[in-house]
């Protein structure tokens, strides 16, 4: 190569950020984390206060500061189906309207503070987060998932995860084939995605040194984000001999521009031939083995630069679709292009599909 072919070094670029969370549901925990006791949650650049009604039973989350003197709601008590600020005793209903003020005749008309959409679904506690303000989108609402109503699956066994990065980095993680193997220790058999509307998919086929067994075993994986930050994984296996089948739940909540909250959940399908301690001992050994699994992410996410022009080759999947879906959650909804949300499909790697090692297992 001359003097005159020397090819520039790559430049990475990352554009500045303006503070904005991406619009969607996002898991705050399971139900039994939600109860009387208001609870705090340091989430969206600020802080909310979430607890259940006494009277209603439902849940709740409003904005945590009093507009009256900034006290914090969070240290307050629920009275029926409002809190009451640990400063003044000001009391807000579960519709974010002041409705008592006890040394007041008369309570200001301007006494109102944020009232957040939320759902339970699957036995979790979701809200919804819009830099519009707009109620959330029907049609967008995660699935009910019908195994968790079923009785045969155990609940959520539930972990909050700190990560120091956009969430963004995580969502990149359906499309990046590549990193399986360095990073899980995972043979990759087939890999491909579809997306098309709210929804991106990620359907995988094969083998991990620490959530199966032998060179023969194989997982199924099927990854579907139902939304920006509501991912759900049905995975195959097995473990001490036994098949298994487990639903994982990853939810990354933003702290502020710089760090998120994973809410990690693992169900899985009980085995009628164990006793409940059996299987709750085998949820217990799955759960933290996916944590290991899931910390090697974590360390690399950590400490990387964020990337906007990522150099790609043709092994790489298709990580700036991904991306270009992403970007709608990011996007006014009346501006959201159809590029962002057409249905498309990306195979990365041929191989024995999901559908045909389940029939297999099967037999």
């Amino acid at each position: 190569m001359t003097v005159q072919q020397k090819i520039e070094p790559y430049v990475i670029k990352a554009e500045p950020r303006p503070e904005r969370y991406a619009r969607g549901w996002y898991v705050i925990g399971n139900a039994a984390s939600v109860t009387t006791a208001p609870r705090m949650l340091e989430v969206f650049g600020t802080k909310l206060v979430a607890y259940r009604g006494e009277e209603d039973g439902a849940v709740h989350i409003l904005d945590a500061y009093c507009p009256h003197m900034g006290g914090d709601l969070s240290g307050g008590k629920v009275c029926g189906n409002s809190v009451v600020c640990p400063f003044h005793l000001w009391s807000w209903g579960a519709d974010g309207v002041c409705d008592d003020i006890p040394y007041a005749k008369k309570i200001p008309e301007k006494a109102v503070i944020k009232s957040w959409p939320v759902l339970e679904r699957n036995g979790l506690v979701l809200v919804w987060q819009d830099p519009e303000n707009n109620a959330p989108i029907p049609g967008q609402e995660p699935a009910e998932m019908a195994d968790w109503y079923s009785g045969d699956w155990t609940d959520w066994e539930m972990r909050a995860i700190p990560i120091e990065t956009l969430g963004r980095e995580l969502v990149d993680n359906m499309a990046d084939m590549a990193h399986f193997g360095p990073i899980h220790y995972s043979a990759v058999k087939s890999f491909r995605n579809t997306m098309e509307g709210h929804k991106f998919v990620q359907y995988m086929v094969g083998g991990h040194q620490l959530l199966t067994e032998g060179d023969g075993g194989l997982i199924t994986s099927v990854a579907t984000y139902e939304g920006p930050a509501y991912m759900t994984t049905t995975m195959t296996g097995s473990m001490d001999g036994h098949p298994m089948t487990v639903h994982l739940l990853v939810s990354h909540v933003p702290v502020d521009m710089e760090n998120f909250i994973i809410n990690f959940g693992v169900m899985m399908r009980k085995d009628p031939s164990m006793s409940p301690e059996e299987n709750q001992k085998m949820l217990d050994e799955y759960t933290e083995k996916n944590i290991e699994s899931f910390h090697q992410d974590v360390a690399i996410w950590n400490n990387k630069c964020i990337i906007d022009n990522p150099l790609m080759c043709d092994g790489d999947g298709p990580i700036n679709l991904v991306r270009k879906w992403y970007s709608q959650f990011m996007t006014n909804v009346a501006d959201i292009r159809p590029d962002q949300v057409k249905a498309r499909e990306h195979v990365t790697m041929e191989g024995p599909t999901v559908e045909e090692v389940l029939a297999a297992q099967q037999q």
